[in-house]
């Protein structure tokens, strides 16, 4: 485990996929990231990489060749290294390997840096070709925040609050995990969204055109929350294991198959496209209170 700090944050990250295990706030004490309870998800803020979401039968194709790759990438399953490190910064990173070529033929680097600032802590997806040849990929974030987060308080007490008024549509997922192709009507010009636990009883709720660069998780019945800030993501995922003590808020650039998908990786929707020697980069934050 490493540990990085300011006066105010403590948090701490493993090596094992470079995932977080706890957002501490050292004046209110409260821990808001999810615990990890393995009868509901024993995950707590994963990384989406090299794809977010499923495949249509976990394949793909790439150069005439079938390659297989399970929900959400491996970047989530490997061992990553410690490149750089300060007392409230960390960054991590993780390589081409004989396992990852096996399933993903492009070489690369995946690094993410956390960065405490006051009582924000930032997230920075960095994506190095370092191949010959262009380098396609999707890169997201999924962490899960403990809903509800003080003593005293229920799910029920606590809402979305979107950074702008919304008229938007959710994307249904088929069974196999794989995104319709019409949305369904949600939100209808609002920025409040409260929150039950039957919301995600039909799995997550997929946005494609949310104006919103910001959502936060609030309770009229508490001054403790927090917001999630993002730039440049395209996509947002909002989830919660059924019946769970948590809520998701996933920025993504990318998005899991739709029902129609060629299964051609240059044509994926949402797929990125980085040229040799060239660098990509993402950040979202959370600002906790």
């Amino acid at each position: 485990m490493f540990t990085i700090s300011n006066q105010i944050l403590e948090v701490v990250i493993t090596s094992q996929g470079a995932e977080l295990e706890s957002i501490k706030h050292k004046e209110n004490g409260i821990d808001y990231l999810w615990n990890g309870d393995p009868d509901f998800w024993p995950k707590k803020s994963p990384a989406l990489f090299p794809i977010v979401g499923g495949l249509k039968d976990t394949q793909y194709q790439f150069a005439n060749k079938s390659y297989s790759l399970g929900r959400h990438g491996f970047a989530r399953e490997n061992v990553y290294e410690v490149t750089a490190q300060s007392t409230n910064s960390i960054r991590f990173s993780l390589k081409e390997n004989a396992n990852t070529l096996a399933a993903y033929p492009f070489a690369f680097v995946f690094s993410i840096e956390y960065t405490v600032t006051e009582n924000k802590l930032f997230v920075k997806y960095i994506v190095e070709n370092t191949g010959a040849e262009d380098l396609y990929f999707s890169v997201g974030a999924h962490p899960a925040f403990n809903v509800p987060l003080v003593k005293g308080t229920s799910y029920d007490d606590y809402y979305l609050k979107f950074e702008q008024k919304e008229t938007v549509g959710k994307y249904p997922l088929s069974a196999e995990g794989l995104v319709e192709l019409a949305p369904i009507p949600f939100l209808e010009n609002r920025d409040t969204l409260a929150l039950t636990k039957s919301l995600f009883y039909g799995d997550a709720l997929v946005f494609k055109e949310l104006k919103s660069n910001s959502i936060g998780i609030l309770s009229n019945k508490t001054p403790h929350g927090l917001t999630v800030h993002y730039t440049n993501f395209p996509y947002m995922g909002i989830w919660s294991f059924k019946d769970a003590d948590f809520v998701c808020i996933e920025p993504w650039c990318g998005i899991a198959d739709a029902v129609n998908t060629t299964g051609e990786l240059t044509e994926k929707e949402g797929i990125e496209k980085l040229g040799p020697q060239q660098v990509f980069t993402r950040e979202w934050w959370v600002e906790l209170f």
